[in-house]
Formats: structure tokens, C-alpha cells, sequence
């Protein structure tokens, strides 16, 4: 593999990149949107074709990835991993059924790598002076595209008040003190002609540090997470739980005001606070003693259609411990269970509706350098093509102080920039 720069406007080389890309079964592209911190690291980077693959289901996915990743080392490697590792993890099942047909864990070996600059890009490839040839020759995507289906909830209103006063009654029981109760919405004969630009619309409608698109031959992740997972840089691991959500204001006044109103609601910062505190303990799995903190209290960040409460857990990692056996330590994101983790998970189990699959998961990569970071899959569209299959979910934290209407309401919040650029109403 050799890597050459080429001087060209990156933003019309990425839509005949990504043209040039359909005719490759596997691509995955990674959009920060110029939300940029200490601790990123990749801003735009396509990667195109695969020379291996691994995908996997439960078992011993964590253990087999290790040895997939340690056969290429000194390269980037993305993917995702599921929701539902969380039954490897621990002693426990998922007995929803399975429409998307997603493997529950997918990295593979790009054949190229293309990263986006300001006014460059570069390419890694077998002959990447051919390559940067061939696609700009290439037309670029056309961003129009098509949906046909109608998108429907898997929860109706009664049946999200059930699940969530049933929640509830166990937080009064003292078997949890929260719960990220999640919710299905989807369409069972849909059709999409074109995912590529349906991505970009969804990333202009709602740009986020942790966009992405993957396709695995007729399956496709469409994302627009707003949150980190766990990310490792150098010896440092970092983790960004978001938990707090208000929507944006239809002026500025308003904005400011129910900004203000986040960072001042008990039941939001109980929320958060509980979270960072799972995932201090989480961490603690795979740190050096003595080294976890909060480098961040309940942070408010902006986004498109929402405000969003944020807090950054850190740690120094333990070195005797492999970067797959770290993400197992912390999977899956507290942020998307509740507490205590692995009660909040079973009940999240018996009322939620559908399987989660990859949302909840993580997406992201191994790089080449002995870093990772991996998102939180949330805001984010599944579909199978063949299967004719579309799923998106979203969720939000049940608490002792929570309301049942509030909560339904947040679920269409969250829910509103995919609707939009899927052009549905519910």
C-alpha cells in the first residue's frame, strides 16, 4: 500500500468518491462535521472495498476480533459491534427476532482509504495515483433520492405508557434506578434507490460529531450520532456520555431559554450524573488504580435539532489489557441502559418491543497507531435492502421523577431530523 497527497476541492472529490463506491460491496465513511476536541483524531475519511472481513455473532466475538485485528497491525481498521454482545458480555438474551439479518459484529481491511483535508485529500491504496485518476473521472452522486414505504412505531402511545410505567414500578422497588427504555420505529416493505445521498441529506439535516455510513453489500447504516463511546488515545481512555436532551427553540430567545432549562433540570442532571457514575465504575475494569476522573460535569452542547447534556469520564489504561478486552470492560454504553447495568438491561429486555441490533451498539475504528474510537449508534437508520427492511429507534432514561408524556415526546424529538429526511410523518 502506498499513500499519495493530491491538491483537488475535497467536497466534490467525495460525491464522485462515493458514486465511484457503489460498485464495491463494502464502504464505510466517517464525518466529524468540524466538531473537533482534544481527543479526535479523524475528521473525513472514506474507506472503500474490503481485502479481509470479519463478521461475527455471539460467541466469542471479542476474543476472535483480537486475533483478526492483531494479524494487521500498523492498519486502520472500521466496523461495528451490536447491541446485543451485550448477551456475551453477560448472562444474558435477546429473544426478539431478527428482520435486519445484521451480523452482530463487522470490521474489515480497507482496499482503499481516502482522508479529507481542506483543500487536499490523500489516498492509501495498491496505485493511489490510479485510483485518484479514476474517480475523478467518475460523475459525482446525484443527491437526489427516493423512499417509498411509511414508517410506523412498533410502540403506540399505550403501549410505550405500559412499558414505561412497568419501568417505573421497578425503579420504586429498588431494582434499578434508571432505565433507557427504547422504542422501534420502521417499515417492513421499504425501498430507497439511492442510501448514499439519503446520508448525506440525513448529515446536512443533523450533523454530528460521529456521522457515518456503512455498507456491507445489501445492508446499510445510516448514523448521525451526536455521542462517543470510548475512544483511546495513547495510554488515555475517554468516554463522553450523553444523557439530557431538550429540543431546540424556534427563535433564539427560546433556544437560550430551554438551553438554560436543560442544565438547570433535576431530572436531566440525576440522569447524567448517574450515567458518568456507571461508567466510572466501568472503567475502573480496565484502568490504573486511582486514575479514573471526570474531566467534564454535565457540558451543554448544541446541536441541529437538539441541545444535549455531555460529561467526559477519563482514565489512564491498563497496559496488560488489549484494546478489545477494553471495549468488552465498558460495552455496551451505559449511557443506553441504565443502572445498575446489567438489571437495567434485563428489563429493558422483557418490555422494549424489537431488537436493538446494531443501534445502541458502537461504530467506529482501530487505527493504525494502537488508537480507537467507537460512537454510541444512536439517531441512526438501518435497512436491508433485499429484506426491504428499515429500522431506526430511539430512547430515553426513565427515572424515579420521570414522566410518561415528556418521555414519549423526547422519543419523536430525537426521532424528527431521520423522519425529515426520510420525508415522514407520524
Amino acid at each position: 500500500m502506498a499513500k499519495a497527497i493530491f491538491e483537488t476541492d475535497p467536497s466534490a472529490f467525495l460525491l464522485q468518491a462515493l458514486n465511484w463506491s457503489k460498485g464495491f460491496d463494502t464502504v464505510c465513511l466517517f464525518q466529524s462535521n468540524g466538531f473537533q476536541n482534544q481527543y479526535s483524531k479523524i475528521g473525513n475519511l472514506l474507506a472503500i472495498g474490503a481485502k479481509e472481513e470479519f463478521s461475527a455473532n455471539v460467541g466469542s466475538v471479542f476474543t476472535d476480533l483480537e486475533n483478526f485485528k492483531s494479524r494487521y497491525p500498523n492498519t486502520l481498521i472500521p466496523g461495528f459491534l451490536s447491541y446485543d454482545l451485550k448477551n456475551e458480555v453477560e448472562d444474558l438474551q435477546t429473544n426478539h427476532p431478527n428482520p435486519l439479518g445484521f451480523p452482530d459484529a463487522y470490521f474489515f481491511i480497507p482496499q482503499i482509504l481516502i482522508e479529507f483535508d481542506k483543500d487536499s485529500i490523500s489516498i492509501t491504496a495498491e496505485d493511489p495515483q490510479k485510483t485518484f485518476e479514476e474517480i475523478s473521472m467518475f460523475p459525482s452522486l446525484d443527491l437526489h433520492y427516493q423512499f417509498k414505504g411509511k414508517i410506523q412505531p412498533r410502540m403506540d402511545q399505550a403501549a410505550y405508557f405500559d412499558a414505561f410505567n412497568n419501568i417505573q414500578r421497578h425503579i420504586y422497588q429498588g431494582d434499578i434506578y434508571e432505565a433507557n427504555l427504547c422504542q422501534e420505529f420502521y417499515d417492513d416493505q421499504a425501498e430507497i434507490d439511492n442510501p448514499e445521498a439519503l446520508y448525506l441529506r440525513l448529515n446536512s439535516l443533523s450533523p454530528t460529531p460521529f456521522s457515518s455510513f456503512i455498507k456491507v453489500r445489501d445492508k446499510y447504516v445510516i448514523s448521525a450520532s451526536p455521542e462517543r463511546f470510548l475512544a483511546k488515545r495513547g495510554k488515555t481512555l475517554v468516554s463522553q456520555p450523553i444523557k439530557g436532551t431538550a429540543a431546540r427553540g424556534k427563535n433564539a430567545k427560546e433556544d437560550e431559554e430551554l438551553r438554560n432549562n436543560l442544565a438547570s433540570n433535576p431530572k436531566e442532571i440525576s440522569e447524567n450524573v448517574m450515567i458518568v457514575d456507571l461508567v466510572r465504575n466501568d472503567l475502573t475494569r480496565s484502568a490504573i488504580p486511582g486514575t479514573v476522573e471526570v474531566t467534564e460535569k454535565l457540558g451543554i452542547y448544541t446541536f441541529e435539532h437538539v441541545h444535549q447534556m455531555i460529561s467526559t469520564v477519563s482514565c489512564e489504561m491498563d497496559e496488560s489489557l488489549t484494546e478489545t478486552e477494553v471495549i468488552r470492560n465498558t460495552f455496551p454504553a451505559g449511557s443506553m441502559t441504565g443502572a445498575p447495568k446489567i438489571s437495567a438491561m434485563k428489563l429493558c429486555d422483557k418490555y422494549e418491543t424489537s431488537r436493538r441490533g446494531v443501534y445502541s451498539g458502537a461504530i467506529g475504528y482501530f487505527s493504525a497507531d494502537g488508537d480507537f474510537d467507537f460512537n454510541v449508534v444512536i439517531r441512526t437508520i438501518l435497512f436491508n435492502k433485499t429484506q426491504q427492511y428499515l429500522s431506526f429507534h430511539t430512547g430515553s432514561a426513565i427515572t424515579v421523577d420521570a414522566n410518561a408524556a415528556h418521555e414519549f415526546a423526547e422519543c419523536y424529538t430525537k426521532a424528527s431530523a431521520i423522519l425529515k429526511a426520510l420525508e415522514q410523518k407520524l
